[in-house]
């Protein structure tokens, strides 16, 4: 796992084989990253990002200027090592969290310019994650939600659609409340 760009461009990580969890590839996070450029100033942004696994996701948001990341995951060994890795590269702006990701959206208060989730791709309520971002007002006036998924779901016909992009197996859409 690298980060694409920004402040820790280049840096690489070895996941211990230990880990459950699936990391977006880095070929699919540099080109979803680079649709996210037209539609996000990261600069001074607030992310949250559900289902945080490895933080590969968060530590793309904290390299590029986001001022503040969130992070909920549920596996404490996943939680450390984003913390020690946070502590490795004196990242001070991304906190992560233990919680269920249902759990934490309906009692969350705040708001976030960029909501990433990327879901177990076995998981049967995607249709109610993608409803509870949206309903739960997570995301401010002008803010973005990324979903990534597998084929199997489709959000075609969903109002709040706003772009959808596959690279490889690996399927994003994105949404604005």
């Amino acid at each position: 796992m690298r980060i694409i760009t920004g402040l820790y461009k280049g840096r690489h990580f070895d996941i211990p084989r230990s880990f459950k969890a699936r990391p977006t590839t880095d070929f699919a996070k540099e080109n979803i990253f680079n649709v996210l450029n037209a539609y996000v100033d990261f600069e001074d942004a607030t992310a949250l990002d559900l289902f945080a696994g490895t933080g590969s996701i968060s530590y793309e948001f904290v390299s590029r200027g986001a001022r503040s990341v969130t992070g909920i995951e549920m596996n404490t060994k996943q939680i450390d090592f984003i913390k020690r890795t946070c502590t490795r590269l004196k990242i001070d702006n991304l906190h992560v969290y233990r919680s269920d990701v249902f759990k934490y959206i309906a009692k969350c208060s705040e708001r976030y310019d960029v909501v990433f989730a990327d879901p177990p791709y076995q998981m049967n309520n995607i249709d109610e994650l993608l409803a509870a971002v949206i309903g739960n007002r997570l995301l401010t006036d002008d803010g973005i939600f990324i979903l990534e998924h597998n084929r199997l779901h489709s959000f075609a016909d969903h109002p709040n659609l706003i772009d959808s992009r596959k690279y490889g197996n690996v399927h994003f859409s994105l949404f604005r409340a």
